[in-house]
Order: C-alpha cells, then structure tokens, then sequence
C-alpha cells in the first residue's frame, strides 16, 4: 500500500511539473510573438532612422564603418529627428492625424454603440445574422471598398443624383476630395472594430441588474447611464483603440478619397519612403508614430490595473 503511494505521488509530481512546463510554454508564445514582430521590426526601424541617406541600394548608410586604421565607427545621425521638429510639416500632419483619427474614433462609437447595443439585446436567434451582416463587408477587398465609395460620392455619382432627382439639392455637391469624404470612408471601414468588442462587452451584462435598477425607481435614461455604459466601458476601449491605432496611419482612404490636399501621417511616410526615397527619415516618423500610439496606451493600461487592485 505504502509503495502504491509513493508510486501515485511520483506520477503526481511528473504530472505538476509537465503542467508547469506546459503553462510556462503557453505564457511565451505571445512574448516570442510579440519579439518577432514588434520588437525587431521596431529595432530595426530604428536603426535606419538614425542613419544618414545615400543615393545607393538600399538608400541609407551603415551605422558601423570602418576606417583605413582598421578602426570601426559606430556613427548616430540625430538630424532626421531634428528634421523632424524642426519643420512644421510633420507636426502638422501629425496633428491632423490625432484630429481625423479622435473624431473618426467619436463617430464610430456614437455610430457603433446603438448598433451592438441592439444587437445584444436582440433575441437569440438573430443576433449570429445581424453579426454576419457587420463583418459581410470584410468578405470584400478593402481597396474595392474605398473605390467603391469615389462611385457613390463623386458629383456623378449615385448620392448626388439620388439628391437631385428628389429635388433636395439643385446642382452637384463637392464631397469627394473634402476631409468629409475621408470621415465617411474612414467611418465605413473601421465601424465594424469599434462594434464587435462592444458587443462581446454588452452580451454578458447581468441583466438583473437593470431589473433591480427600475425595481428601485431608476429611470431607463439613469439605468443606461449608472450601470450599462461603465459595465461597458472595457469594450469601448477595446473598440476605440481598434479604430484609432489604425486610422493614425491610414494611407489608402486618405489618398482615394481625401486628395492631394490631405495631410497625414501615413501619406508623408508613403511619400518619403518611396517617392522621396529618404528611409531614416521616414523610418525616424515611424518610430515617433509607434512611440505617440503605444505610449497613450500602455499607461491607460497602467492605470486600468493599479484601479482594479484598488477596487479589490
């Protein structure tokens, strides 16, 4: 009996150990993930942006030369960040950026929250059909997408003519190339990212709640305001950092549909990498892009967990 034991508590042991293994091996997946491809690439933009361009292949100089002593050089170029500083075009489009991307943000929630809220709150078996019909559009290339709105808003187009023949408007409205255009494709596009996080949030609230709420006297506007948007408030994060990271660089609605007098981010870095053919300056505005979006997050992220430890 006693060897029975011991013989069980051994096979116990190796079992502990072989689950310990497993769940250290799950935990490192995403870290590798993340090292092969966010750190490297960021390192390796990085050391572009610190070099200095030539016109050769590739277009940028080594960061290590060596000398006739048979000395290496370790050589830092700083002068594409201060480029960067120093002309206001880069601050401008930046700025632009934040504008497009926060109001973009605003409009696919105020957009967004009504639709996954009546999503959740719809009965059971409708709700895997209207999902299908916010992720349809995804069955669909992006590129034909944002095309298909220069045919809808062009001053041929199908909403002009849809507006003339019900006598709203006389002539021809201008919305292709306006920054209007670029809301509206950008809103179309990213509408879904802001939805699908606030839904999976919206499912699972305890309805009881509510019902206890208006047991109370709690009044439907009270009852949305007190308990349904702060239980919902980790989809609205989720969604508005789905939407807002990516629109900062956006680069194709920009260009189709906002026209050459857009400024942003994402048209400068097209342009520099390839037209102007300068990689440590296009890489040195990628690396302060990275460092304006993942910085913003990361202490939201803080903050979020030291609130939750204090709550517990």
């Amino acid at each position: 009996m006693r060897l029975r034991l011991k013989r069980f508590q051994a096979s116990g042991n190796r079992f502990d150990r072989s689950a310990t293994k497993l769940r250290h091996l799950i935990i490192a997946a995403p870290w590798f993930w993340l090292a092969l491809f966010f750190t490297l690439p960021f390192l390796f933009l990085l050391k572009i942006s610190l070099s200095e361009a030539q016109f050769a292949q590739p277009p940028y100089l080594t960061m290590l030369r060596g000398g006739e002593d048979g000395l290496l050089t370790l050589v830092i170029n700083f002068a594409n960040y201060l480029m960067l500083w120093q002309d206001s075009l880069y601050g401008s489009a930046l700025l632009s950026s934040l504008k497009v991307a926060s109001i973009s943000t605003l409009l696919c929630l105020l957009i967004g929250y009504p639709m996954a809220y009546a999503i959740a709150r719809a009965p059971e078996n409708w709700r895997m059909p209207l999902l299908m019909l916010i992720i349809l559009p995804f069955w669909t290339s992006f590129l034909i997408r944002v095309y298909a709105w220069i045919g809808i808003l062009k001053n041929n187009g199908l909403l002009n003519n849809f507006l003339l023949w019900i006598g709203l408007i006389d002539q021809p409205i201008d919305i292709l190339y306006t920054p209007l255009a670029v809301y509206i494709g950008v809103v179309y596009s990213y509408l879904p990212f802001l939805i699908l996080p606030l839904y999976a949030t919206l499912v699972k609230l305890d309805l009881t709640l509510l019902e206890a709420a208006a047991d109370l006297g709690c009044r439907p506007l009270q009852q949305f305001i007190s308990i349904t948007l702060p239980l919902s408030m980790p989809g609205i994060i989720a969604g508005a950092m789905l939407v807002f990271i990516p629109v900062m660089g956006e680069f194709v609605i920009p260009d189709l549909l906002g026209g050459p007098d857009s400024l942003m981010i994402g048209k400068l870095l097209w342009t520099e990498f390839f037209s102007n053919k300068d990689w440590p300056l296009a890489s040195s505005l990628a690396c302060v892009l990275l460092v304006v979006l993942v910085v913003p997050f990361v202490l939201l992220r803080h903050f979020e967990r030291k609130a939750n430890e204090e709550n517990e």
